[in-house]
Parts: structure tokens; sequence; C-alpha cells
């Protein structure tokens, strides 16, 4: 079952917990977004009567996605007129900036039920039509076309940041162009990355040591341009 069925309208849910607001390194994208992280993830758990759940990453625009997003309105000529993947999509950000650079066709993948439905929204406040699926990459091999494959902040643990560069690197070596988003997290492989670009990307001191994290747009070496 997944964790947004017992809550009877999700998407209700997440519009009366979130406010719809411009992301500060992107404001050509409205997210819904909360103000507090604590509040949100102590709510979900208590409306869903299940403690442990993650965090709740969709209802806020971390670092690495800002910065790649910030990355693909400025250089559109990554994804434009190529099918797109966005893996570990989140509020689905970097995907509704994949459709405003010109993509032909974006999935945003993510696991979690509540990501999906906020993607969904999201996607819809913007104007833009997102494919999202629940198929967990890093478990089998998925047959999705791609021509860019995208992933903004995801080496934050140490298990996740392995299988997601053995993904990308498959991914790279059947022709995908791979674009990384990260604000330093510890396990980014950067002796295997190219750095494309740098952001001061404004954050908020509940979710980051910092308020303005420096992230850089990253790609595979044998990839870089």
């Amino acid at each position: 079952m997944s964790s947004t069925s017992a809550i009877a309208d999700p998407i209700a849910f997440i519009r009366a917990n979130t406010r719809l607001r411009p992301v500060p390194l992107v404001p050509e994208v409205m997210l819904h977004v909360a103000d507090e992280a604590l509040p949100l993830w102590s709510k979900t758990e208590e409306e869903l009567g299940e403690a442990g759940l993650p965090p709740p990453f969709w209802a806020f625009a971390w670092a690495g996605g800002q910065a790649l997003a910030r990355y693909l309105l400025d250089h559109p000529e990554t994804v434009a007129g190529r099918d797109v993947i966005d893996f570990a999509s989140g509020s689905g950000l970097v995907a509704i900036a994949a459709m405003k650079a010109g993509a032909r066709r974006v999935t945003a993948f993510d696991i979690d039920g509540f990501a999906r439905q906020a993607i969904a929204v999201n996607a819809a406040a913007n104007g833009v039509a997102v494919a999202v699926s629940g198929d967990d990459l890093l478990a089998a091999p998925h047959a999705a076309p791609a021509q860019t494959v995208l992933a903004g902040d995801i080496f934050y643990q140490s298990d996740i940041a392995e299988l997601a560069f053995g993904f990308l690197q498959q991914r790279a070596a059947g022709g995908a162009f791979v674009l990384i988003g990260d604000p330093g997290r510890y396990y980014l492989p950067k002796d295997k990355l190219t750095q494309l670009a740098s952001y001061g990307v404004p954050v908020t001191r509940e979710l980051e040591d910092a308020e303005i994290k420096a992230t850089g747009v990253w790609t595979l070496k044998e990839r870089a341009p």
C-alpha cells in the first residue's frame, strides 16, 4: 500500500501544508513548499499513523535541485527536444525546469508516494506536463528512454550514493548526457566528475548549515563537453 493511500486526499494535504512560491534561484518555477520541515514531518506521520517515515524531501527546494534547474534554463540545449529522466525528483523542480527549457518529454522518478503527488501538483501549477513514475531505478535496469539524465542532491548517504552513481554511469555508457546538481555532499565522487557551473543557492538553516550554499553542476568526466 502506498504511504499516501491512508490519507483520503493527499493532494489536498500537500496544498494545505505548503505554500505556492517562486524558487529563490529559479523564480521561473513555482513550487508548493513548506515553511518548516519538522512540523510537516510530524503531521505526515500523525496522519498516516506511522512513525519513522522519510523526511518530506518533496516539500523543499534543495540546493542541488535549484542549481541544476537554473543550469537547465540557462543552457536549454542540454535538454531541448530530448527525452529526459529526472532521478529522485522530490518536488519535481528539476523536471519542471527541463520541460520549461524545451524537453520533448520528462519522466520524474521517485519512490516516495507523496513526492509523486507533489510533482503532479507542481507541474500543473507551472503549466507543464511531466510523466511521473514510482519505479525504483536503483533496484533493477529500467528501459525508460532518455538522452539526458538529471540528478539533484542525491549523494547524501553512502549506500544510496554508490548505487546512484552506478546507475548514472550505466546511463552515460548508453549514450545519455548526465547532469548532477550537488552542494558538496560528502559522498559526491568529485574525482569522477567535471564541474560545469557553480551557484550560490539561497536555502534555509533548518535544512542546511548556511543560508547560501555553494552548489555545483557536474557531469561525468568521460561525457564532459
